[in-house]
């Protein structure tokens, strides 16, 4: 971490217990980190807390109600590990604990941002990662095809903007 020059700020442990002081940060950048861990809301909320009013969290997870989200909940880890190699690039870690919260998908990132009167400013969604390859999309497109479209194979991932109102009197229920 000492080589990085982009970070001011840096804390390692567990972000469920981390020292985060309130109204400390401008930017907070989750990537791929809410489906992998678990009581994912109360770690978003701690972070939340610590974000200034008026800034942003920019969010990139992978989405619970794609086909590559089902898949990766519901093939066990020993065969995850298994085909793991096969699916990336050498030297990617992984693969990593699929625990895909509800909080983990568009409708559940919205609904939380909801209660909380957050706003989304900006979201989108794409294809990444080991869903790219061709045993990856083969094996996406099925789970699609079984799902009957329930969950698409059309993306793999959110990324959204979501911006804490500058005045806490903001929110609107």
């Amino acid at each position: 971490m000492e080589e990085r020059a982009d970070l001011t700020t840096w804390a390692l442990g567990d972000l469920r217990s981390a020292p985060l002081p309130p109204r400390s940060f401008d930017v907070i950048q989750l990537s791929f980190l809410l489906e992998r861990i678990e009581h994912a809301e109360l770690v978003l909320d701690r972070l939340l807390q610590a974000l200034r009013p008026g800034g942003l969290v920019l969010l990139r997870m992978r989405d619970r109600d794609s086909a590559y989200g089902i898949l990766d909940r519901v093939i066990p880890a020993w065969a995850r590990r298994l085909v793991w190699r096969h699916l990336v690039a050498a030297g990617t870690p992984g693969p990593l604990p699929a625990v895909y919260e509800p909080l983990a998908s568009a409708g559940g990132m919205h609904a939380f941002c909801l209660t909380r009167g957050l706003l989304v400013m900006d979201e989108e969604t794409a294809t990444s990662g080991p869903a790219m390859g061709r045993i990856g999309s083969a094996a996406v497109g099925l789970a699609a095809k079984l799902s009957r479209g329930r969950y698409p194979a059309t993306h793999d991932e959110i990324t959204m903007v979501i911006r804490k109102p500058q005045y806490h009197f903001a929110r609107l229920i």
